[in-house]
């Protein structure tokens, strides 16, 4: 097939587009910086210039493929609710450009947002509507233009070498404070899933005669914070203590999170079976305490 991937170079969607051309697809894959754009060559994928904003190129990229893989969201949580409204905007572009093939259009959401504080499953819909982000939302509301939609929930950590996300923010909150804290008795969980586990689940649901709506990319149901902070404390040498919500500050409502999230709808649909180590075991290493200084670091390659 010829795919075209939003977020081409970023932290999940290079995955993806190496798991699709290793497969013998085409990729044509969306960047916006030159980086993004010599690292999708080099990768063997057609580079297509423009940032979420490109409407117009959007819908012409989705046009000229066979199927279309939404990962690019930006994430400054500074301006999330613009930035949820502009990947709201996108998923429409790129469903107009597929409009009334019947071709499929699989986006991205979280798993933090269909049911917290209970298990989470694939036939639930997405519950936390106060959140801006309603990528889901969009993806079944353009599916009265004819086109086949999926979404990929995945786990709030999204964990490997380079990581950026959640994890990170809990060790830079610890060295800023002096503490690795969890909130309450540090029960509350948090799924998590390796990047390269989850860039196969993007291929897997493409090739997949599956119809089903929601794939969960959780390849672990839920790890309590205080795991995650015990082993934290123990690499940065700081003390591991429960701290109110107020402690994470902006931060707070993902720290004190209950996200249980269950993948067996995934793994029964697509036989996927994740096999790179678990977050535990892939955070208590020194890779994930080192300052990534070069793009490619930061990128995870």
């Amino acid at each position: 097939m010829n795919v075209f991937v939003t977020g081409a170079s970023g932290w999940v969607g290079s995955v993806v587009v190496k798991e699709l051309l290793d497969a013998g697809h085409q990729v044509a894959g969306l960047v916006r910086s030159e980086d993004g754009a010599t690292k999708l060559a080099a990768m063997g994928g057609r580079v297509v210039r423009g940032t979420l904003d490109d409407l117009p190129t959007l819908t012409r990229a989705a046009e000229a493929a066979d199927a279309v893989i939404h990962t690019a969201f930006n994430h400054d949580f500074s301006k999330f609710a613009q930035n949820a409204q502009q990947d709201r905007r996108a998923i429409r572009a790129l469903a107009n450009g597929l409009r009334g093939t019947g071709r499929r259009l699989i986006v991205t959401s979280g798993a933090v947002l269909v049911r917290p504080g209970q298990l989470a499953t694939e036939d639930m819909p997405q519950e936390d509507l106060s959140h801006p982000r309603r990528s889901e939302v969009e993806a079944r509301a353009v599916e009265e233009l004819g086109v086949r939609v999926s979404a990929v929930r995945l786990a709030p950590t999204v964990h490997g070498f380079g990581d950026q996300g959640f994890i990170p923010i809990l060790i830079d909150t610890a060295r800023r404070t002096g503490v690795s804290a969890y909130v309450g008795d540090g029960s509350n969980r948090w799924p998590a899933v390796h990047r390269l586990d989850a860039g196969r689940l993007y291929r897997l649901i493409l090739e997949a005669g599956d119809t089903q709506f929601a794939y969960h990319g959780v390849a672990e149901e839920g790890i309590a914070l205080k795991e995650i902070a015990e082993i934290i404390g123990r690499r940065l040498g700081l003390p591991v203590q429960s701290r109110g919500a107020e402690h994470f500050g902006w931060f707070a409502p993902i720290a004190a999170g209950d996200f249980p999230t269950s993948n067996a709808r995934t793994r029964e649909a697509l036989q996927w079976m994740p096999s790179q180590p678990g977050l535990l075991a892939d955070l208590d290493s020194p890779a994930y305490f080192r300052t990534l200084t070069t793009p490619a670091e930061r990128a995870g390659i």
